[in-house]
């Protein structure tokens, strides 16, 4: 994996454990300077480090050979690095977890009967805000939640039992996200390339900062 490969590589070089040292106190380092390297790179930044990145070319070149050039880019742009080391924030919003909300969702509303209002509190992105956007595949043969989705999360059932999985999404009246550092950026780019999500497009979403 290639961020197996850079962590570590970084750990054991001196240049770049005194960059990600940059980073605020209570921020976790190793995982801002690799964000930060990743968003110059998405940005279109110019460097053969980029060949590493499936989230950039069709086919990455073997993470072996990543550390090299992960070094020289950091070299490069060590500035503008340390910019963004120096005030941003590393805020995780993994999308995946929507595959789990799903079935619980279908649950509420098949118990309720009424359109769902949805409160989350530390919503980063906002992209657990937006489950019922996605399709949904899980070991059935079916394909739930939006039907004309392009990202669609895949997982596995593990156990006897099976969820309760309607084939729409339930409706939502209303989200509200809750978070003490709201991001400012309104647009984010699926690793996968398959879309670009803005949320200022969807409607009743509501962020509130504490």
């Amino acid at each position: 994996m290639l961020y197996e490969q850079l962590a570590r590589g970084i750990a054991n070089d001196a240049f770049l454990l005194e960059l990600a040292a940059h980073a605020r106190p209570g921020q976790p380092a190793p995982n801002l300077l690799l964000g930060a390297v990743h968003y110059l790179l998405l940005k279109g930044t110019d460097h053969a480090l980029a060949r590493y990145y499936a989230s950039i070319v069709t086919e990455p070149e073997s993470p072996s050979g990543a550390m090299k050039w992960f070094r020289t880019f950091c070299q490069q742009y060590r500035a503008e690095l340390m910019a963004i080391l120096a005030t941003k924030r590393v805020q995780t919003n993994e999308v995946q977890r929507c595959a789990y909300l799903y079935p619980s969702f279908c649950h509420i509303y098949r118990l309720a009967r009424k359109p769902l209002a949805l409160i989350e509190i530390g919503t980063s992105a906002g992209l657990q805000l937006l489950w019922d956007q996605y399709g949904y595949s899980y070991p059935t043969g079916h394909l739930y939640g939006n039907q004309q989705a392009s990202l669609v999360l895949t997982s596995t059932i593990k156990g006897d039992q099976r969820p309760f999985l309607l084939e729409q999404s339930p409706p939502v009246t209303v989200r509200i996200g809750i978070d003490l550092q709201l991001s400012k950026e309104t647009e984010y780019r699926f690793s996968r390339g398959l879309s670009q999500v803005s949320l200022l497009t969807q409607p009743f979403v509501f962020f509130i900062r504490m």
